[in-house]
């Protein structure tokens, strides 16, 4: 089981330990009910306990690891063990014993134990589909625990609220149990009754406790709509199509069941399409998941024009990228096979491209095109940023510069390039002229952020010249784009950026005469600096911004050196005319040498 810190609601560790935090969550949990009646407020503990433990971030190990240590601790508490270490003997909650909501907290951490096994399960039986049968054992003892709540809840002692909300959390779970089995009706019954338990419970309540209940409706509102269209309402798609269009959209049980019926319904109609015209020529698609990608292309454009927020857009724009790029390998694997045949045919049509490589440059069209059309989307959501940033910096936030819009115009130009390189449109005049004008486009966009990067660091030169490079590509434009207008739409409006280029022209050369103006007097006498330390200057006055810096110059150091005395030398001249008396008398005798002296040495003699 995955580690758990104590902390939340019940967030203890072992089966003893947990602190002030283990008691307070054995105590009783709070009722809905007055007087002497048992509340429980289930779905309100469920979704703390999920948003505490685990479920945050779809950790459904952490999740049921934590249910089952509850578990241990509510059996202790209430003395309601399941026999001994020894002997394992099986115990039932019975209406008889139920003096305290405890018990029915006992069941329903039985349930979500089940029931976040089962979604664990979920999870791992995308790599192995054996766990798909543990996965439907364990949604049915969930809801096998669930109808147990139930039945106890019907007792005159539990109050009229969590009656209701046993109900609601029982069809809820049975209702997950049918969708698993793909039985669409009984499913659609069993969410619609949760939805209307919900809903009235929603409406009988104050705003603050209603939250909890809505939320549920909307989270089971689009599996209602997936049953009804399996079931064979039409209408239902539109609806969850919309859905997938807001950020957040399906998720959870929905989410992976919705790509799947989308590539079916998709499928169904691949299998009419066989052909695909662009630039006047007419290409057979024989490859299924091209034919997908291709039927699909028009919902998902369709939907990105849709999207309510930049972040939405985003993930679309991504999501269509990837459905490219799994079409262009398709097409790659089915042209490594054809290699000699499509020389072949190079030779016969004096240059004209195979139909499966000029299907493999449509598709790379496409990609690149949706590539462009996502940095800029990028590049105007960055460009209106800029226009807040005092209010960004204001806030002590991280503020847009020009030269992250700089990079997003490189690749945009990077991409054009390719565009001009593909297989089977090095002939087409009007494509090339076409991408050579909306090369023109980007590039003037480039040079202005580049020039608005120098005049954040003053560089008004340089920026003057860039600024005139960018009238002078956006003059290009708008001569050559006569027949290409409808075609140069979608793209950003050169007309505006000449009349903003003009307006930061003055700009510039207002700041780059106040500039040098304000140069000239940091030149005034009484704002020279001679490199000198102040206690070098006490008598000259100079206005010196470094003295309150922290890099102020009082002194030189380590000070400098500087010559003084050298030590004198003394020399001993009497010493060579001086005769020492004799000291003969007073030296030890030397011991005798040879074999005789060795040995009493050795033995200690002396002589």
């Amino acid at each position: 089981m995955a580690a758990e810190r104590p902390g939340g609601r019940g967030g203890g560790g072992g089966g003893g330990g947990g602190g002030a935090e283990e008691n307070k969550e054995n105590e009783r949990p709070r009722a809905g009910g007055l007087g002497d009646s048992l509340g429980l407020e289930i779905l309100q503990i469920v979704k703390e306990s999920q948003q505490q433990h685990g479920l945050r971030h779809g950790d459904f190990q952490r999740y049921r690891g934590y249910c089952s240590r509850r578990l241990r601790r509510l059996r202790k508490t209430l003395n309601f063990k399941m026999g001994n270490r020894h002997k394992f003997t099986g115990k039932k909650v019975t209406e008889e014993i139920l003096s305290d909501n405890r018990y029915l907290l006992l069941i329903l951490m039985d349930a979500e134990r089940a029931w976040s096994y089962a979604m664990q399960l979920k999870q791992e039986a995308n790599t192995e589909p054996r766990k798909r049968f543990h996965l439907l054992s364990r949604l049915r003892k969930a809801v096998k625990h669930a109808e147990e709540l139930e039945r106890l809840c019907e007792s005159n002692r539990v109050d009229a609220k969590t009656k209701l909300e046993a109900q609601a959390y029982m069809a809820y779970l049975t209702g997950m149990l049918r969708f698993e089995h793909q039985e669409w009706k009984a499913a659609m019954e069993a969410f619609n009754k949760c939805k209307t338990i919900y809903e009235k419970l929603a409406n009988a309540f104050t705003e603050e406790q209603a939250v909890l209940y809505n939320q549920r409706v909307e989270e089971i509102s689009p599996n209602i709509r997936y049953c009804a269209y399996n079931i064979g309402d039409q209408s239902a798609m539109n609806e969850l199509m919309q859905m997938r269009l807001r950020s957040g959209g399906t998720e959870g049980l929905l989410a992976e069941k919705l790509e799947a019926l989308i590539t079916q319904t998709r499928a169904k109609q691949a299998a009419t399409m066989s052909e695909v015209e662009w630039r006047g020529r007419t290409v057979p698609v024989k490859i299924d998941k091209v034919r997908i990608f291709l039927l699909g292309l028009a919902d998902n454009e369709a939907a990105i024009a849709q999207a309510e927020n930049e972040e939405t857009k985003e993930r679309l724009f991504e999501s269509l990228l990837s459905e490219c790029r799994d079409a262009i390998q398709a097409v790659r694997e089915e042209l490594k096979p054809d290699q000699k045949q499509r020389e072949h045919s190079l030779e016969n049509d004096s240059g004209k491209v195979s139909n499966i490589q000029y299907l493999h440059s449509y598709l790379t069209y496409i990609k690149l095109s949706t590539a462009i059309r996502r940095n800029e989307s990028m590049a105007k959501s960055l460009q209106k940023a800029l226009l807040q940033q005092q209010r960004s910096e204001e806030d002590g936030k991280r503020t847009p510069r020009p030269q992250d819009l700089i990079r997003l115009y490189d690749i945009i130009l990077q991409n054009l390039v390719e565009l001009t390189q593909l297989p089977g449109l090095e002939e087409d005049k009007n494509f090339q002229k076409e991408t050579g004008l909306k090369t023109l486009v980007y590039k003037a966009y480039r040079c202005f952020f580049i020039a608005q990067s120098y005049v954040l660091v003053k560089k008004w030169s340089e920026a003057l010249v860039l600024y005139e490079r960018v009238l002078k590509y956006a003059r290009e434009v708008q001569s050559g784009a006569g027949a290409y207008m409808n075609s140069l739409k979608e793209l950003p409006d050169v007309q505006d950026l000449i009349t903003q280029v003009n307006a930061e022209k003055y700009s510039l050369q207002a700041s780059a005469i106040l500039d040098a103006n304000d140069a000239h007097e940091t030149e005034s006498p009484s704002q020279v600096k001679d490199g000198k330390p102040l206690s070098e200057r006490f008598e000259t006055f100079c206005l010196d911004p470094s003295l309150v810096s922290k890099q102020v110059s009082l002194v030189h150091f380590p000070p400098g050196f500087q010559p003084i005395p050298c030590k004198p030398l003394f020399f001993d001249l009497a010493l060579n005319h001086v005769a020492f008396p004799p000291l003969e008398d007073k030296v030890e005798q030397k011991a005798k040498s040879g074999l005789t002296g060795y040995i009493k040495g050795i033995f200690g003699f002396k002589s």
